[in-house]
C-alpha cells in the first residue's frame, strides 16, 4: 500500500527551533558587519582627526577649484539652527570673485550656487544649463518699463532672432574705401612680384581678454604698407608717415628744407618745354628761387599727389568749402611760408573700423580654423563696397551649432555670459600660498571684496 505524504506531515518534520542553533554561516556574515561597521567609523574617525572633509564630498571639484578639494570650509557654511548641514551662500563665492549681476531691471538675481554647481567632475563652472538662461528670457520681463530686448527666447536653434549687425538696413560704418573682390584677384602687384592674396595676409589673430581669439584689427603698417606705399618725391627713399595731415605736411616740408640746403645748385631751375601752353609767352630758360619759395612750392606739388591720390585711395578727405583738393602755390613765393600752407590742409574723416560686430557676444576664431574662412564669410570674393558686412548669419552658425547630439554646442554660455565683465572689480585675494599648500583658509566673510558686488 503506497505512503501518502501530506503537507501537514511534512511540516512536522521541521525543527522550529533551527535559528537558535549557531550556524557557521550566519555567524561569519554577522562578524563581517560588525568589522565592516567598525572599519567605517574608524575610516571617518581618522579623516575627521586630519580634519580632511573629503570624505563627505558629494563628488570630484571643478579644475578651478580643485586647491579646495580638503578644506569644504572655505566654500560651505553652516546654516544655523540645522545639524551638520552646510551651504554655500553668495559671500563665499564673492569673497574671491567679484560677480556683477546682468542686467539693474531684471526682476531676481539668482544665487551663484544655483547657476554654477560644482562637485561635478573637473568641468568650467561657466558652462551652465540653457534653464539658468531661459527661465527669464523665455518670457522676458523687467522690474520697471518695456524690455529693449526679444522677449521670448527659448534656444539657440529654434527662436533666436538674426544678429543685430545683420537685421535690415544695417551697414558699415567705416569710412576707408577697400575692395575686397579687387583685392582677391590673382596676379596682383606685389612689393616682390605678382601675388595671390588670401584672408590670412591681412587678418590675423589676436588674443584679447574678454573676446576669446579675435581677429587683430587690419592697420596700414601691417597690411597695407608693403603693396601700398607712401613715397612723394623721387628724390628721397623715405615715405610720409600715416599720421595726420599735419604731421605728413611737418615731414614733408623739413625734408625739401633739409635736401635743398644739401643742394643749393637747384635753386636755379631750368624751364621744362613741355610745359609750354600754346599762345602763351615763353618763359625765360631758367628761374632763379629763395629756399623758401623752393621749399613752398615742392611741398604744394608733393602734397597735390599725396592729397588726390594716395592718400584718398582709402581716405575721405574733407576740404574747407572753396578750396581745392590741392592749393596751388601762388606766384609770389616771397611772403609764402610752410604755415600758410598748412591753414589749407585738409582734415580726414574718422576710420570708424568696427572691431566687434557682436559687442554682447563673445567669438572665438581659434577655435574655428577648422573650416575655410569662405565657409563663413562667403561675400568676401565679391564685396566692392566698405559698407558690405561680411559676417555669417545666425544660418551659417546653425549649421554646425545646433540640438543634433553629433553638432557643435549650441548652449547660451558658448556665446553669451551672464555677468556684466565691464562692471567687473579687482578682488584681492586674502590667502598666501603657503595658506593654500597647508590647508589654511579663512572663513569667507560678508564683508570681502567682491561683497554686493
Amino acid at each position: 500500500m503506497p505512503r501518502t505524504r501530506t503537507t501537514k506531515k511534512l511540516a512536522q518534520r521541521i525543527d522550529l527551533n533551527y535559528f537558535r542553533r549557531a550556524a557557521p554561516l550566519r555567524q561569519w556574515r554577522f562578524r563581517l558587519t560588525l568589522a565592516a561597521l567598525a572599519l567605517a567609523l574608524a575610516w571617518i574617525g581618522w579623516h575627521a582627526a586630519r580634519r580632511d572633509d573629503a570624505v563627505y564630498s558629494a563628488g570630484k571639484l571643478s579644475a578651478a577649484h580643485a586647491v579646495f578639494s580638503n578644506r569644504c570650509g572655505a566654500c560651505h557654511v553652516m546654516v544655523t539652527g540645522v545639524f551638520f548641514r552646510r551651504e554655500v551662500s553668495d559671500h563665499a563665492c564673492l569673497d574671491c570673485h567679484d560677480g556683477p549681476i546682468h542686467q539693474a531691471a531684471q526682476m531676481f538675481t539668482p544665487s551663484c550656487a544655483s547657476c554654477h554647481a560644482d562637485h561635478r567632475g573637473a568641468i568650467r563652472l561657466a558652462e551652465v544649463s540653457d534653464a539658468n538662461c531661459t527661465q527669464c528670457h523665455a518670457n522676458l520681463e523687467t522690474r520697471a518699463g518695456p524690455a529693449h530686448y526679444f522677449t521670448h527666447i527659448a534656444s539657440f536653434s529654434s527662436d533666436h532672432p538674426e544678429f543685430a549687425a545683420l537685421r535690415s538696413g544695417a551697414a558699415d560704418p567705416t569710412t576707408i574705401r577697400f575692395n575686397h573682390a579687387l583685392h582677391m584677384q590673382a596676379n596682383l602687384t606685389g612689393p616682390n612680384g605678382r601675388v595671390q592674396l588670401v584672408c590670412g595676409d591681412c587678418h590675423r589673430l589676436a588674443r584679447t581678454l574678454s573676446a576669446g581669439t579675435a581677429m587683430a584689427p587690419a592697420t596700414y603698417a601691417a597690411t597695407c604698407a608693403s603693396c601700398h606705399t607712401l613715397q612723394f618725391d623721387k628724390r628721397f627713399a623715405d615715405q610720409v608717415p600715416h599720421d595726420t595731415p599735419e604731421r605728413i605736411h611737418a615731414f614733408v616740408g623739413a625734408k625739401f628744407q633739409a635736401y635743398i640746403a644739401a643742394h643749393p645748385a637747384e635753386l636755379r631751375e631750368l624751364r621744362q618745354p613741355n610745359r609750354d601752353l600754346p599762345r602763351q609767352p615763353v618763359a625765360a630758360d631758367y628761374r632763379l628761387l629763395t629756399p623758401t619759395e623752393w621749399v613752398a612750392e615742392h611741398t604744394a606739388e608733393a602734397e597735390d599727389l599725396l592729397w588726390r591720390k594716395t592718400c584718398k585711395e582709402c581716405h575721405a578727405l574733407n576740404f574747407a568749402p572753396g578750396q581745392s583738393p590741392a592749393p596751388a602755390a601762388p606766384p609770389d613765393f616771397a611772403m609764402t611760408t610752410l604755415a600758410s600752407l598748412s591753414a589749407a590742409l585738409p582734415s580726414v574723416a574718422p576710420s570708424n573700423i568696427t572691431l566687434r560686430y557682436f559687442p554682447h557676444a563673445r567669438f572665438d576664431h581659434a577655435r574655428h580654423q577648422l573650416v575655410t574662412c569662405e565657409s563663413c564669410h562667403a561675400g568676401a570674393r565679391t564685396s566692392q563696397q566698405s559698407s558690405d558686412i561680411l559676417v555669417p548669419g545666425i544660418a551659417t552658425c546653425r549649421q554646425c551649432h545646433n540640438q543634433n547630439p553629433q553638432s557643435a554646442e549650441a548652449r547660451c554660455f558658448e556665446c553669451h555670459t551672464y555677468h556684466d565683465p565691464t562692471l567687473r572689480k579687482f578682488a584681492p585675494g586674502h590667502a598666501s600660498i603657503d595658506d593654500l599648500l597647508s590647508g589654511l583658509h579663512h572663513a569667507p566673510t560678508a564683508s570681502g571684496p567682491g561683497a554686493g558686488g
